[in-house]
């Protein structure tokens, strides 16, 4: 058990001794131990991380799962053995810079509606550039495809400052989400049904959904390596991001969009696998999806009666851009060159 900080910056780790080698010292350095827990949860390790951890880093926190449950489910069995009002909930691949904390902090502290955020992410290797998994924030296109301001599909923009406003985002990254505790475990934390992937964006809708706001922050910058546990173009990671998007698809929109947005996705999917074949000869990928429908079909149930237990209200919330289109068709690969207008509740 935890003792009880403001915030508790929670690195959940799996085999990453490497990474807590190369990025804990930053991590220490530019985090305040008067304000900030630093905790690593640790998903069933074999790599000797704990030890390491434990032998080298004695003002850290140690949280040992009793499984691995991925992403989601690691999260959610080491949180409840975490009390701070703020969960920082931090990818093991991550340096983090001077006022990292402070600068979100401040902003939620704000506003009791701001639920999640997140800083502004970078490539840990090529340092000018927005990094993929969150960029400056995290949107929705009307068919469910992810992408942030500063990515567009692989299309990542440099950073120039263009996206330095605190502006209101559709979802934080998982790759360092700041979420308030109360309000994730009243959201019903992740679906552990994820493992990995998207959960978070499950969450963010959710939390959307619930009536809170969330903010990307982008004074706060972290630099990210990205792929630590499963790289870009991996089957596996494929499967798991087209399988959770539809599930989450699914749970979450009204059933009027339900009943069309998911058949189109269906046929989306299958024209982004000859699409990954035709570029890279992506056969697994595509072979990744097809499993991904068919899993996705075989949880309908489970997904219905999911459904009938979210207790609020749905909305149609995010941008009612088609990515797709504007991206392939129109080749509009900033994030400024598309029309996002304000969010949308009700």
């Amino acid at each position: 058990m935890s003792t009880e900080k403001k915030v508790a910056v929670v690195i959940l780790s799996w085999n990453g001794v490497k990474f807590l080698e190369q990025f804990l010292p930053s991590v220490v350095k530019h985090t305040s131990l008067d304000l900030c827990e630093i905790v690593v949860a640790d998903n069933c390790s074999t790599d000797g991380s704990v030890e390491f951890v434990r032998r080298n880093y004695p003002q850290i926190t140690i949280v040992q799962n009793a499984r691995n449950g991925g992403y989601a489910g690691g999260y959610n069995d080491a949180l409840k053995q975490v009390k701070a009002q703020y969960y920082v909930l931090l990818n093991q691949d991550v340096e983090v810079t001077p006022n990292w904390v402070e600068s979100v902090i401040e902003q939620m502290d704000k506003s009791g509606d701001i639920a999640a955020a997140q800083p502004k992410l970078r490539d840990f290797y090529k340092r000018e550039y927005f990094e993929y998994a969150g960029g400056a924030g995290g949107y929705m296109d009307r068919y469910g495809y992810a992408f942030c301001r500063g990515r567009l599909f692989d299309s990542i923009e440099k950073d120039t400052g263009q996206y330095d406003d605190v502006r209101e985002i559709f979802w934080a990254t998982g790759a360092c989400m700041f979420v308030r505790s109360e309000t994730f475990w009243k959201a019903g934390a992740f679906d552990e049904d994820f493992f990995a992937h998207q959960e978070e964006i499950d969450l963010c809708w959710r939390l959307n959904n619930m009536g809170y706001r969330i903010i990307c922050v982008p004074t706060s910058v972290i630099y990210h390596v990205g792929g630590g546990s499963l790289p870009q173009g991996n089957p596996r990671k494929t499967y798991l991001n087209f399988r959770n998007n539809m599930m989450m698809m699914f749970k979450n929109l009204p059933l009027s969009s339900v009943l069309w947005k998911i058949p189109t996705r269906f046929f989306l999917d299958v024209l982004a696998g000859y699409y990954g074949i035709y570029k890279h000869g992506g056969f697994k990928d595509m072979l990744a999806i097809f499993k991904a429908h068919v899993a996705f079909c075989f949880a309908l149930p489970q997904l219905i009666r999911k459904r009938r237990a979210i207790p609020h209200p749905r909305s149609v919330y995010f941008t009612q851009v088609n990515l797709l289109w504007q991206y392939f068709f129109k080749n509009k690969e900033k994030f400024s060159e598309l029309v996002i207008q304000a969010p949308q509740r009700g």
